[in-house]
């Protein structure tokens, strides 16, 4: 559906610094709503080539799916009506949880697998309002597009476990990501990401498998994004 399905503009998200539309997709008798961020509406950036935060949500989907943590939601690359870009299925967050009590919560599983999936593709930008818990209890994350940088940049609101022993779960994981990232993983990166960008990737994950910690704030790069919600 998301892949060749009609999409119709509903809406823009006016406090998105990229152009990122509201849409609903429809397939012969569905409809969803999702996210359109074409390439042509793309920010410059300084510290990432102009033209790529699409295929880095790309390749945040590929990892997600990967690891088995199934962070980010179903997300395609596709043409649009403002040419090709990134299109994500809408997440409609339970309104019964407090945001910002849950980016502090040291006891949600799946908040805690959010940190190390972002210490993975060197996250630069988690905020609060990328988390989208859904209604079921599945925690959903957006907004990947300033990730996979080949520095050090994790940059996010969750550091309450810096140092803490990873879990059981995390170490399978990673382990299930280091041996992807050389085969298929790795391949599907290739669209999206420079070998080097993959190489970084890899090694971020096998560092992490080594010292089974999670990850400190970066001492020369600010650890928590402006704004944090």
């Amino acid at each position: 559906m998301l892949t060749s399905g009609d999409l119709e503009i509903a809406g823009r998200l006016v406090e998105a610094s990229n152009a990122t539309l509201y849409c609903v997709v429809t397939h012969e008798d569905q409809q969803a709503a999702c996210v359109y961020k074409p390439v042509a509406g793309e920010r410059p950036l300084w510290d990432f080539p102009h033209g790529t935060l699409a295929g880095r949500e790309l390749a945040a989907y590929a990892v997600s799916r990967a690891s088995g943590w199934d962070i980010v939601p179903p997300t395609v690359y596709r043409d649009g009506p403002f040419g090709p870009g990134m299109c994500q299925l809408w997440i409609d967050p339970d309104p019964s949880i407090d945001l910002i009590a849950l980016a502090r919560s040291g006891s949600h599983d799946g908040l805690r697998a959010m940190s190390v999936f972002d210490a993975v593709i060197n996250n630069a930008d988690r905020k609060i309002g990328h988390l989208l818990p859904a209604p079921g209890g599945h925690l959903y994350g957006c907004d990947h597009g300033v990730c996979f940088a080949e520095e050090y940049k994790l940059r996010t609101v969750l550091w309450q476990w810096r140092g803490d022993q990873l879990t059981a779960d995390a170490v399978q994981a990673l382990e299930r990501l280091d041996t992807q990232l050389g085969r298929e993983l790795g391949t599907t990166l290739r669209q999206w990401l420079t070998d080097e960008e993959i190489r970084a990737t890899r090694i971020r994950t096998q560092m992490l498998l080594q010292h089974r910690v999670h990850p400190y704030p970066p001492e020369d790069w600010p650890a928590v994004p402006w704004p944090p919600i």
